[in-house]
């Protein structure tokens, strides 16, 4: 046969009331919470374009940094360094992927005597010719 169900004396006493479940529950909003004045600072071990190196406190938390471009390898800090005028470096391979993309008819150097001489043979593969020398 089907079970009874308990008394609700019985299921009263099972079931704690509403009353203590409200008191125990805490609830604390992160807006409570304010954010420090000063954020935590990380000690950083900066190395240059040169090998040299030195720390510092910031709030990155990488532990070290590689620098490409600095004080030591710019031509504005550096002007009298002939090693860096009219040198391109192209540490993330962005002018390389410029250049296979698009060609070299953007640098500055190949606009003189290349550029005659490729408009020449150009019009040499249009017109069938063979340019004799």
């Amino acid at each position: 046969m089907a079970s009874k169900l308990p008394s609700t004396a019985l299921r009263r006493a099972q079931t704690p009331s509403q009353s203590t479940c409200t008191q125990q529950i805490q609830v604390r909003h992160a807006s409570l919470l304010k954010r420090p004045h000063r954020p935590y600072t990380f000690t950083q071990l900066v190395t240059l374009s040169d090998g040299s190196t030195y720390t510092h406190r910031t709030t990155s938390p990488a532990p070290i940094f590689r620098s490409t471009k600095d004080t030591r390898n710019h031509p504005m800090w550096q002007p009298s360094l002939d090693s860096l005028r009219n040198v391109e470096q192209d540490e993330a391979g962005r002018l390389r992927a410029f250049r296979k993309r698009f060609g070299r008819g953007w640098d500055g150097e190949t606009l003189g005597k290349g550029r005659e001489e490729a408009e020449e043979s150009l019009m040499d593969l249009i017109s069938g010719q063979t340019r004799e020398s």
